[in-house]
Order: structure tokens, then sequence, then C-alpha cells
């Protein structure tokens, strides 16, 4: 993870078929990790659950594929939400993350309530 973090965030990769959902606690917000072959229904309902719950999600994606797959979940969970009376908005910004202790630049979307 990058300076711009205060600790490791709680992560889970979401949205991907077949694939063991990987998480790692800590006391900040939850962030959700976007594959190009995850969901975007699937990743908008783990956004939608994290908003209704904390009122913050942090989305993390690497590569255009993934980027979109993520864009297009915070419409879908912005639909979902405004179903109940909530809305969002998206926080969009890049992030250093160390992938096999290599660094990668990412998108951060920051989803929170208005």
């Amino acid at each position: 993870m990058s300076s711009n973090t205060q600790s490791a965030p709680l992560a889970r990769a979401v949205g991907e078929t077949g694939s063991e959902t990987a998480l790692e606690h800590s006391h900040s917000a939850e962030v959700l990790k976007v594959s190009t072959r995850s969901r975007p229904s699937a990743v908008a309902g783990a956004i939608a659950g994290v908003i209704r719950d904390s009122g913050q999600a942090e989305v993390q994606s690497i590569g255009a594929g993934a980027t979109n797959q993520a864009i297009k979940a915070v419409a879908i969970a912005r639909s979902y939400l405004s179903e109940e009376g909530i809305d969002i908005v998206c926080v969009p910004s890049f992030i250093d993350v160390a992938i096999d202790d290599e660094e990668r630049t990412a998108i951060r979307l920051l989803v929170e309530r208005r």
C-alpha cells in the first residue's frame, strides 16, 4: 500500500466467479478490489452493502478492464441505493499498491453517501 493510507484496509476481491474471497482485517474502511473478470452487478451489491453498513466504501482497480467494471458497478450501486432514498458520490484518485513486491498504480474510487 502507499503512504496515502494509514493502515492496511479491509480488502476483498468481489464479483469473480469461482474465486475465493480474500480478506485482510484492519480498522479503516473496507476496500473492494475489482478485476476485469468481476461481475459489475455483484460488485454493485457489495458496494451497496458496505454503504448501508458504514456509509463509505473504497473500490480499487488496476487496468482499463478492471476500471471499466468498477465504474459500471458504482453506477449500478447508485441505482440500487436510490430505491432506498440513499444517494452516493464517487471521488476518483490514484493510489500506489504493492503486488508481488512490485509497485503498481491503481484507480481508487471512494464511494460515500451524499
